[in-house]
């Protein structure tokens, strides 16, 4: 009995052909079939945000979607944000704001704050809260984070260098 599931996305720009299981989520097959190591498994219930991704631009638990349901999908990670050599704006702000502790919740909070800016890209710090509230972090305290994407918002992505006294 054949029970895959022939599938065609578009992950991180670039189109891909699969088989699938009908049960397999879109994690699994981002993880196992194409090596994307940033979307993490943390609950497997849609509720820590460690496996986000965007979804037609929208951030979205890729542990609860039935990888079989996203046909021609355009399905955006972590890898996807950056161009060539050159990290995206929130990578580098979270890099140098220090908002990145252990890193497990960060590529998920990256994506849902890249979402935030495409809708707004003028957010106040209550709506970068709110934008990353499904995103469960233990390590930052969410400071450096929301810090991090509001000064993206503002065009900075490392903090201005001190005087000297």
């Amino acid at each position: 009995m054949d029970d895959w599931i022939d599938l065609s996305i578009v992950l991180n720009g670039a189109p891909h052909a699969l088989k699938v299981r009908p049960n397999w989520t879109l994690l699994r097959v981002l993880r196992e079939q194409l090596g994307i190591t940033s979307v993490r498994e943390g609950c497997s219930e849609g509720q820590c945000g460690a496996c986000t991704v965007l979804l037609n631009g929208d951030p979205v638990p890729s542990c609860l979607l039935l990888a079989g349901t996203l046909e021609n999908a355009e399905i955006v990670t972590l890898e996807g944000l950056k161009k060539g050599d050159r990290l995206h704006p929130l990578q580098e702000a979270f890099h140098n704001f220090g908002a990145v502790q252990c890193g497990f919740c960060t590529p998920g909070m990256i994506l849902s704050a890249k979402a935030l800016l495409d809708r707004n890209p003028n957010p106040g710090y209550e709506d970068i809260r709110e934008a990353i509230s499904g995103n469960l972090c233990r390590c930052t305290g969410y400071l450096k984070p929301v810090e991090a994407i509001y000064q993206v918002s503002r065009g900075r992505t490392s903090p201005a260098p001190e005087e000297d006294p």
